[in-house]
């Protein structure tokens, strides 16, 4: 073994704690990246392999009801590749032993080679003659127990109907399976199921016709251009406008999702391995500044700064190498973790999860890469001195009065105190570089809990401020008024609040958007608007609120006009002004008085649902009432709706809160160790002098200890600072059409951050103090200046 590398294994063992904190922190930061990426590559090249397989569309439009001869006048349109019809119709469930409502969405079968075929998981496809038998969507299925030959009623268009399971089965189409007007999934309350097409026309009277289509597009063909020809065929048909595969539901929602993963994989990788770096150029820049000696004899004789500068760096390679391997080790495996919560959450036929070289080739090269830059700087510094000028002692440190004593302060300090402020200010970048340092660790932490804050906040916003009803109750089609005095009739109905939703497409200028108006009675307590000061927000008697993600979205505020296209009944297109803005966090609405928009349809009084407020006690009386009421297509329950809520962000978002809070944790750590173990390393002989001077062993500690609590302490305020502008980057990058997230950090949350700091600093004073009471005088005292 050559001589440096033999000193090089000798200095590891010497630096053997430090070694071990900075080799943690490169391992979160490899392990961040590793899970990130090998989840997000396996999620997108499952998808994509999915939907190829699959023949998953490009275009869908939903329309009242068109002939089946005009299936072929699409499909020879320029562009399109193929064109598809469907029946599809929202159902009521009758599900044995389950007293709650269920709704679904029946689809007709794909054509054998059609667009959107079934992935089978269990049985068969109906067979040809029984219009009684369902292929059931696979979560669905789980979540009631339902197997092939099982059984269960339906209301069909008002008529009630026993059905029996043919099979499961996965679509492309419905990779994320959520009740329209959520915006999370509820497997126990909504499904997909797929029917012979004969017999689901004959249920619908759809015989000949179709009211959904699929297209799949030719290679390099305009979705814009064949969406408009489209719209242009169909609206004579009801057509409710043609929408591209990035607007699909499920497709849209998967892909947010992806875009907030490949921007966590770049963000906190990069958070950890800037603190490794630092504390590399820290703690190499001490070893190389205590070995100038050494580096003086090296190249007298005959190293070159090559060979200096390569021997240093093979240090930092070692620490940061032990690092990557636990990195990735660690990654694969909570990648594999994390991967497995999404396919429960999204539901894919399977899942390709490999750990691909590329991601550990990118994590290893990108560790060293930020390793050897933090500690470049340092060796190269001592690399560059003469030999005869590296064998002097540094020049004595220059010592003057601190502000604090210029100010008068003095006669109340102590001389340890004193000593302590000094060696502060006579290095006061080393001192700004250690603060910053801890404060990164601190802040860390805060952008590991934020979501959880984030959750609880939009929960109480959402459901406790703004949705407030107990019940959600939709009609099949637009319905009388008098529909309202009707519910409010019902035994254990406490109030009743009616709702119109009409889809539209608004524009302002070259933007536009698709959305729903709802129609809302003023003065609604079961269902408030809020302003951005989460205050109450009167409806208008004329005009429109946009919710304020959409006001951005068409980049209108109030007072501007927008062109609302309404896309049923009539159709009509109207300008009309922007009243004002809401506040939400789910989805995506515009909203008018309910009289203002029956107006604007040039309708009588109607509605499309209605806002319960219920006795709890005769809930299940009257879910069976609904049951049997044909007009009504769904119930949901509040309460669902929130647990359906928490169980996406505990499976999800918060899985990875954990993971960054214990990141964050042992990144603190590392840095606050050590920041204490170089702090002992440079003033060893100082100490050692003082003990020989008369300081008792708790003087010298204060002296030591005393400057990490201050460095400590100033590090704290701008650790929390600095965490929360952290969290509003991250929360801007989940800003979305499905949901936006507030930054909100609890006080619990800040207390956490900063105990965590305060412990890390308590757990390594203890350490240093350990090696402080056994600091050999005799030995210290003999090392030369």
């Amino acid at each position: 073994m050559r001589a440096l590398d033999r000193k090089l294994w000798r200095d590891l063992w010497h630096m053997r704690g430090q070694a071990v904190a900075i080799a943690l922190v490169v391992m979160c930061g490899v392990a961040t990246h590793v899970m990130f990426l090998s989840t997000l590559h396996a999620l997108r090249d499952t998808q994509q392999g999915y939907y190829r397989e699959y023949r998953f569309a490009d275009v869908f439009v939903s329309l009242k009801r068109a002939p089946e001869a005009l299936r072929e006048r699409i499909a020879a349109l320029p562009g399109v590749a193929r064109a598809d019809t469907r029946v599809v119709a929202p159902l009521r469930v009758d599900m044995p032993d389950f007293g709650e409502p269920v709704n679904a969405l029946m689809v007709s079968l794909p054509a054998p080679g059609g667009l959107n075929a079934l992935h089978l998981r269990e049985g068969r496809l109906p067979a040809p003659e029984r219009a009684d038998e369902v292929v059931v969507s696979t979560p669905f299925a789980e979540a009631h127990g339902l197997h092939p030959g099982g059984r269960f009623h339906v209301i069909l268009n008002g008529r009630r109907q026993a059905l029996t399971v043919a099979g499961t089965a996965l679509s492309p189409e419905f990779i994320q399976q959520m009740r329209p007007g959520s915006a999370f999934p509820d497997s126990k309350r909504y499904g997909v199921m797929w029917m012979e097409r004969r017999a689901l026309g004959q249920a619908y009277d759809l015989e000949g016709a179709f009211n959904d289509l699929a297209i799949g597009l030719a290679p390099g063909a305009s979705a814009a251009a064949v969406m408009a020809a489209v719209d242009g065929l169909l609206e004579r048909y009801g057509g409710l406008g043609a929408y591209a595969r990035h607007d699909q539901r499920s497709h849209r929602f998967l892909s947010e999702e992806l875009q907030q993963l490949g921007t966590l994989a770049r963000l906190f990788p990069a958070m950890f391995l800037a603190v490794a770096a630092y504390l590399l150029n820290v703690v190499i820049g001490r070893l190389v500044t205590m070995q100038r000696e050494q580096v003086a004899t090296l190249k007298a004789f005959g190293y070159g700064n090559g060979a200096i500068l390569a021997h240093y760096l093979k240090l930092v390679a070692a620490i940061a190498a032990a690092g990557i391997v636990a990195g990735v080790g660690l990654g694969h495996w909570l990648g594999g973790l994390l991967a497995g919560l999404y396919m429960d959450f999204y539901h894919f036929p399977w899942l390709r999860y490999t750990l691909e070289p590329l991601v550990v080739v990118q994590a290893a090269a990108v560790s060293l890469l930020a390793a050897c830059a933090g500690a470049w700087a340092a060796v190269a510094r001592v690399a560059r001195l003469q030999p005869a000028q590296a064998m002097r002692p540094e020049p004595p440190a220059r010592y003057r009065e601190t502000l604090p004593e210029r100010l008068g302060l003095k006669r109340w300090m102590s001389q340890p105190t004193r000593m302590i402020a000094r060696h502060i200010g006579r290095r006061p970048l080393k001192s700004a570089l250690a603060v910053v340092g801890i404060a990164l660790g601190c802040g860390i932490i805060l952008t590991g809990l934020f979501q959880r804050d984030t959750v609880g906040y939009m929960i109480n916003v959402q459901f406790g401020m703004s949705q407030r009803e107990d019940l959600s109750l939709s009609f099949t089609d637009p319905t009388a008024y008098r529909a309202r005095f009707e519910l409010a009739a019902l035994p254990g109905i406490q109030r009743v609040e009616v709702f119109r939703a009409v889809p539209v497409r608004l524009k302002s200028g070259h933007l536009e958007y698709r959305t729903s108006i709802r129609g809302l009675e003023s003065g609604g307590e079961l269902q408030r608007l809020l302003d951005a000061d989460l205050r109450p927000v009167a409806l208008p008697a004329e005009g429109l609120l946009l919710t304020d993600h959409l006001g951005k979205r068409l980049g209108v505020k109030a007072g501007d006009r927008i062109t609302v296209e309404v896309l049923e009944g009539a159709r009509p297109r109207r300008d009309v002004v922007v009243a004002g803005l809401v506040k939400e966090y789910l989805g995506v609405s515009a909203y008018m008085d309910l009289a203002a928009l029956n107006a604007f349809m040039r309708e009588g009084p109607t509605i499309s649902g209605a806002w319960l407020g219920v006795d709890r006690a005769q809930l299940a009386g009257l879910f069976e009432r609904f049951k049997g009421i044909p007009r009504v297509a769904g119930v949901a329950e509040r309460v669902q709706e929130i647990r359906a809520f928490n169980r996406v962000m505990d499976e999800t978002m918060l899985f990875f809160t954990y993971v960054a809070t214990v990141f964050a944790v042992v990144i603190a750590f590392g840095v606050i160790y050590n920041s204490a173990r170089i702090a002992l390393t440079e003033r060893g002989r100082e100490l050692a002098s003082l003990r020989v001077l008369g300081f008792t062993r708790g003087e010298i500690a204060y002296i030591l200890l005393g400057e990490l609590a201050v460095l400590t302490l100033a590090a704290i305020p701008l650790g929390l600072v600095a965490g929360r502008w952290m969290c509003h980057y991250i929360a801007s990058t989940m800003q979305n059409d499905l949901f936006r997230v507030p930054v909100v950090l609890a006080p619990q949350t800040y207390a956490f951050a900063v105990t965590v700091v305060l412990v890390s600093a308590l757990l390594s004073g203890l350490a240093v103090r350990s090696r402080l009471d056994k600091l050999d005088l005799v030995a210290v005292l003999k090392t030369p200046e």
